[in-house]
């Protein structure tokens, strides 16, 4: 079911849901100056679909979505409820799709949450979960990032992370956390059981509490000047190597 209305931007976020759930679009918005080929099929998929058109310059989409990324394109549209609660998504798991779940701590950037969102999609994560008092929520600028992803990754915003982490333990998922300094490299962890990746904001890391509640801390091997990986990237890396043993 829907409830509440999100404003979504961009051709990724929009287009998707176009494709995928377009009875909960309440209008769409497009700019009729940008003639080029994109928008048109854009317009043209929007007509297809039965969506409510709305001709909007630059200025009158940058207001509606919050800052000028908009690309021509934003839409009204209800808010899609794709999972109701971590523990509902948790009991849902077989031992054929045992737990792959991304957890950011302390990633404030919407731009990074977004591209998050994106990789977890992509590498079949089941959630991403972070802390309500340490992360950022979903908004247009996340939506527009995750091109899609939003709309299909569930994004679990919980009280007490660590808490959190204690109770997926107690269900037999293995969390294993990032530190620059860990032992053991990614590489050299089984990931193929129920796994939940933890993974802190670039610079800062994981936090302390956080560090302690893990099983098991790893490294991702770097090789150049660099010392840290942006933490989408890092993601990436980690959730992909779990999907590589997986296979």
């Amino acid at each position: 079911m829907a409830s509440s209305s999100q404003v979504l931007f961009g051709f990724h976020a929009v287009g998707v849901r176009l494709r995928t759930a377009p009875a909960s679009i309440e209008e769409v918005y497009f700019d009729p100056t940008r003639r080029d080929a994109r928008m048109r099929q854009f317009v043209e998929r929007a007509r297809e679909a039965g969506v409510r058109l709305i001709e909007a310059d630059s200025l009158r989409l940058a207001r509606l979505c919050g800052n000028h990324g908009h690309q021509g394109v934003a839409a009204r549209a209800q808010v899609l409820q794709i999972q109701d609660s971590l523990d509902a998504l948790i009991d849902s798991l077989t031992p054929e799709n045992p737990a792959l779940l991304l957890v950011l701590d302390g990633v404030t950037d919407p731009h990074n949450l977004g591209a998050c969102l994106r990789v977890a999609d992509g590498a079949g994560a089941q959630a991403v979960i972070a802390p309500k008092d340490h992360a950022v929520g979903i908004n247009p600028t996340v939506a527009k990032v995750a091109s899609g992803a939003a709309e299909t990754v569930p994004y679990f915003m919980v009280t007490n992370l660590a808490r959190t982490l204690r109770d997926l333990q107690s269900q037999g998922i293995w969390v294993i956390g990032t530190s620059d300094d860990a032992p053991q490299s990614l590489y050299e962890v089984d990931l193929r059981g129920p796994v939940a990746l933890v993974l802190g904001a670039e610079g800062a890391g994981i936090r302390q509490l956080t560090r302690k509640t893990c099983d098991q801390l790893v490294r991702i091997p770097m090789q150049g000047a660099v010392e840290s990986l942006n933490v989408s990237v890092a993601s990436g890396v980690c959730l992909y190597e779990a999907r590589r043993q997986r296979r």
